[in-house]
């Protein structure tokens, strides 16, 4: 019988193994590689390993808790991410977490300069306090995503006037939205998620894609007091845009790709007609 040939993966080079722990998630290379034993532990750690903070995976894979919404959670949340920054000695470019508070976005803030993704979502506790150090410390954000269940008022977006450079951003609220105010700060934008805000109406909808001219996706879902028409309008002049996801329109008027306008006049000399004549009970 011929010999079985049995592999040493401690003689495999660190950029090799560097190679295979990248293609984990955050949790399973918490969970395997650096428990196996302290040289892997030391190369999971490396700074030049952990320039990305990302939890998505880990949260979707689970099933959602009223735990996550306790302070014992967010406050794990915080550790992990202060860990993350400690561990990349403030060589951080992207964070997407959820669950977390003003106090770890701050400490993002003031010691990753180079951050360019910033995703917070189901974050009750992130205000614009800490939106506005991250506009202040990290001028190379491009994209920020703080969708979902934030206190930070869409009014603040002024905060992030030092970010010159985002392209992406992304707010879901049920309130209101100063348009001009991302189109004063923010007019470099291509990826604009503008979700669920009552307020916001047709005039406002056309200045702002003539201010943002570069847009390329435009989400407006649920925002319930758009038209079709004003809509449509809006975004005739964006030569770049890709992709538009508009809110619930009538259903009828959707159907057949027009706008439901009734004719008041007509349809009261119909009722007249209709009363006019004699019916049989």
């Amino acid at each position: 019988m011929g010999s079985r040939l049995h592999h040493d993966w401690s003689e495999l080079a660190p950029e090799c193994l560097l190679d295979i722990f990248s293609r984990l998630s955050m949790g399973q290379r918490w969970n395997g590689p650096m428990l196996v034993c302290k040289t892997w532990m030391n190369l999971c750690q490396d700074p030049s390993f952990n320039t990305v903070l990302d939890l998505e995976a880990e949260f979707l894979s689970s099933p959602e808790s009223f735990y996550w919404w306790s302070p014992e959670f967010e406050e794990k949340v915080d550790s992990t991410i202060r860990s993350a920054v400690d561990q990349s000695q403030g060589s951080l470019t992207e964070v997407r977490v959820r669950h977390c508070t003003d106090k770890s976005l701050s400490y993002v803030a003031e010691r990753c300069p180079n951050l360019e993704v910033l995703w917070v979502k189901y974050c009750p506790k992130v205000t614009d306090v800490s939106v506005r150090k991250i506009s202040l410390n990290c001028p190379k954000l491009k994209e920020l995503d703080i969708l979902k269940r934030n206190s930070m008022q869409p009014s603040e977006v002024k905060r992030l006037r030092h970010c010159t450079y985002v392209q992406y951003l992304s707010f879901e609220y049920h309130g209101n939205i100063e348009a001009d105010t991302i189109v004063r700060h923010m007019s470099q934008l291509k990826h604009l998620e503008l979700r669920l805000f009552s307020t916001l109406t047709d005039s406002a909808i056309v200045d702002l894609c003539e201010g943002c001219s570069n847009l390329e996706h435009l989400d407006l879902f649920g925002c319930g007091r758009l038209t079709s028409k004003g809509v449509t309008k809006a975004t005739s002049k964006l030569k770049n845009l890709k992709v538009i996801k508009k809110p619930d329109f009538d259903v009828l008027g959707e159907a057949l790709g027009m706008d439901v306008e009734i004719d008041l006049e007509w349809l009261n000399k119909l009722f007249e007609e209709y009363d006019g004549v004699e019916h049989n009970g």
